[in-house]
């Protein structure tokens, strides 16, 4: 994978994932999402991960973000209201993160392991799709069901709340 490709797909899924926190409207904040979900698909496909790659783009881009968006208009949310800056609360997440990525860079600093390139990798003799359905149907087929249930009763539940009465 070339390194211009990973810096540039890594910080464009920063990049539009800082979006979706700072945006107060939500309908940006998704859309921020979804250009998150397709630099992740573009750094699967980078690392010969095909499948899942477009999966990323079909499923959580395509259809999840619809749904997401779908919920949103249904509720008919309007943007937040302008407020001041609580100072006191930002400077606090700023010595957290500040702490968390000093920590990280000296975990990562010490670690022998993180400073030796990846082996490449050996060829498959068996495709993508099939070790994910075997994996997906065989090992986590009950959760995959519980999501799907979920995802069912949440979208009738946004249906439920958002019908108004007319009278």
């Amino acid at each position: 994978m070339s390194p211009f490709f990973f810096w540039t797909a890594s910080a464009l899924m920063l990049v539009f994932g800082a979006a979706v926190i700072i945006n107060r409207n939500p309908v940006a904040s998704a859309l921020s999402l979804v250009v998150s979900f397709l630099g992740l698909a573009a750094l699967f496909m980078s690392l010969d991960a095909f499948f899942l790659g477009i999966i990323q783009v079909l499923v959580y881009a395509g259809a999840v973000m619809v749904l997401f968006l779908f919920i949103i208009m249904l509720l008919d949310l309007r943007a937040e209201e302008r407020r001041r800056i609580n100072f006191v609360a930002f400077a606090g997440g700023a010595a957290v993160a500040v702490i968390f990525f000093g920590q990280l860079y000296l975990v990562i600093g010490h670690l022998h392991q993180a400073k030796l390139p990846f082996a490449p990798l050996a060829p498959m003799q068996v495709d993508d799709v099939h070790r994910i359905g075997l994996l997906l149907f065989g090992s986590y087929n009950l959760p995959f069901q519980i999501i799907g249930v979920l995802i069912l009763v949440a979208t009738i539940g946004v249906i439920v709340l958002s019908k108004r009465e007319l009278h």
